[in-house]
């Protein structure tokens, strides 16, 4: 391959990421992972495990769901289903819905849940409610849907949720312990949605936007059992030293769960599970294959890495700028460029009064630590097209960005400690901008190294 300039490799790696994106259509996934067949569902994991519904044994077919992919995961089941569909309705984020025939779609607020989340969230519990013995309900999961679908507790308001999400997203929380919290003070979470629909049979359908693809945490575990308890949900708040500080209301449940005078929510031995199967249909490696088989039709060597980093945005910059340097010294040796392939969700503590998402606070990290190496193009972005509370997907940076945004009059310092991303990369020009993709199998991080 002959040496690319900085400019080639910032639109290769872009061109991968949406390769990556495609891999994760959520209604191309669905359509694969479903067929109708003599009047048989069936239904193919992303693992491989197939599972079948005789559809003459029901008497109405519904269909409900949330998350970002909720749209077009239901256009893919409209088709797939077609006369055999009663009803149903799905929640999506603002500007994600897509024209349905049978199924009515709800946009809702996302990371922050919004009174639409509220209206729909109860619109699906009066679907479930209503089903009987010979239904087959089927829900459609995607990453978003905590948000997007809730429903608090009793004597906890709307205004209380969105005050303790904003907290969990500010203090460096994991999705695992921020949805430890959601699925205590909720009605739907933890399994409680898959508890409305019983004795009807439940079939999730799930694309999953979490690391280690766990069931109990993906939109907060709706359709299936949970393990976690009050104590814990007391303890991650303690913390991160919000507990004193979060609603009253809140506050008051999670101590009263503590003390055992009010129920734990569904266990594994809950008979409510019985006629409950959720399914994961796609997650972070459909996408990271992907690439990595594009990227060797490229020219380039794919190196993949992991589709589980996590940790603090910050940590996680030092770690890949040590992978970047090893393997942009093997490549002297080697004669070829490297594409390195990675995916997770990572979490960024927010001390300062900026705007940005992980992505973004992870390339402000990366683009000194690389600054200067011959070649290197960096990209780190959503799956799902939004980063954070902002519209860009996330970023793109190259060894020569620090000198180029100083010479703009950039101070990225500063923006680092005003956690202040947004801003930073608005102005030099280096947002990657997609729009809604309408999937959302969390992010992905693609490193070009063509230094030889």
């Amino acid at each position: 391959m002959n040496r690319k300039s900085i400019e080639q490799l910032r639109t290769d790696v872009r061109n991968l990421f949406l390769h990556g994106i495609h891999a994760a259509n959520a209604y191309e996934i669905t359509k694969k992972s479903l067929t109708v067949d003599c009047g048989s569902l069936i239904i193919r994991s992303v693992e491989g495990l197939v599972v079948q519904y005789d559809l003459k044994r029901f008497r109405r077919i519904l269909i409900t769901g949330f998350g970002k992919a909720a749209g077009p995961m239901a256009h893919a089941a409209e088709e797939i289903l077609r006369n055999c569909l009663t009803e149903g309705l799905v929640i999506t984020q603002y500007g994600h819905g897509v024209d349905l025939q049978k199924i009515r779609i709800c946009e809702a607020g996302h990371p922050i849940p919004d009174a639409n989340s509220l209206k729909g969230a109860q619109e699906v519990v009066h679907i479930l409610k209503s089903t009987k013995e010979d239904d087959l309900v089927i829900v459609l999961i995607s990453g978003g849907g905590s948000a997007l679908c809730t429903l608090p507790s009793e004597g906890i308001k709307l205004a209380d949720i969105q005050a303790i999400t904003e907290s969990l997203l500010k203090c460096g929380a994991d999705i695992y312990e921020i949805n430890t919290i959601r699925k205590h003070i909720s009605q739907v979470k933890g399994g409680q949605l898959a508890a409305f629909a019983y004795p009807a049979s439940l079939l999730a359908l799930i694309i999953s936007d979490v690391i280690d693809d766990r069931l109990d945490t993906i939109a907060s575990g709706p359709t299936v059992p949970d393990a976690t308890t009050f104590r814990e949900a007391h303890d991650i708040l303690d913390k991160y030293n919000i507990f004193e500080k979060s609603p009253a209301a809140i506050r008051n449940r999670i101590r009263l769960g503590m003390e055992e005078k009010i129920g734990e929510i569904p266990k594994h031995d809950d008979i409510r599970f019985q006629k409950t199967k959720s399914i994961i249909i796609a997650h972070n490696l459909n996408a990271l294959r992907a690439i990595a088989t594009r990227a060797k039709d490229m020219g380039y060597r794919p190196l993949m890495i992991s589709s589980r980093i996590s940790g603090e945005t910050r940590i996680a910059a030092q770690v890949f700028t040590a992978i970047i340097r090893d393997v942009a010294a093997s490549s002297h040796t080697t004669q070829q460029p490297v594409c390195v392939i990675a995916g997770g969700e990572m979490t960024v503590s927010v001390t300062g009064k900026g705007k940005g998402g992980r992505n973004q606070d992870f390339c402000l990290a990366l683009a000194p630590l690389i600054n200067g190496l011959d070649r290197v193009v960096a990209l780190s972005a959503g799956t799902d097209g939004t980063d954070g509370p902002t519209d860009a997907a996330g970023v793109i940076v190259d060894s020569t960005t620090l000198s180029r945004t100083e010479n703009l009059g950039l101070n990225i310092e500063q923006a680092l400690a005003n956690n202040d991303s947004y801003e930073f990369f608005r102005k030099s020009g280096d947002l990657l901008m997609t729009g809604p993709t309408r999937t959302n199998v969390m992010d992905i991080q693609i490193v070009l190294i063509h230094g030889v």
